[in-house]
């Protein structure tokens, strides 16, 4: 198997609606959104975060640590993808197909 195959590579999606109606909401909803970012997690849309990972290993990892830190309240939904599937998903600006870009570079230590 090779090393970087498209259907070894997984990009974890987070989706989430969370309440924001009192100011201890918010507070939990910016804390949940911070730690996504710390974990590695890019905005893809306002309530969908992004990661990149090497291996389904790896991807589970970041899905346990992401359960770990759920908010006691809201929707979260938690979707693995591999990289092939990824690359063929179809992103539009209104009616204009928008061209899909990676949001960041992953690089791999030896």
């Amino acid at each position: 198997m090779q090393r970087f195959s498209e259907y070894r590579i997984m990009w974890i999606m987070v989706f989430f609606d969370l309440p924001t109606e009192t100011k201890k909401d918010r507070k939990i909803y910016t804390n949940f959104r911070d730690k996504l970012i710390k974990d590695g997690f890019t905005m893809f849309q306002f309530s969908i975060y992004l990661r990149h990972c090497a291996s389904r290993e790896n991807a589970e990892v970041h899905i346990k640590r992401v359960k770990s830190f759920l908010p006691p309240a809201g929707q979260i939904g938690i979707l693995c993808i591999t990289d092939k599937q990824f690359g063929n998903m179809e992103l539009f600006i209104g009616k204009k197909e928008k061209e899909i870009t990676t949001p960041y570079q992953q690089l791999e230590l030896f």
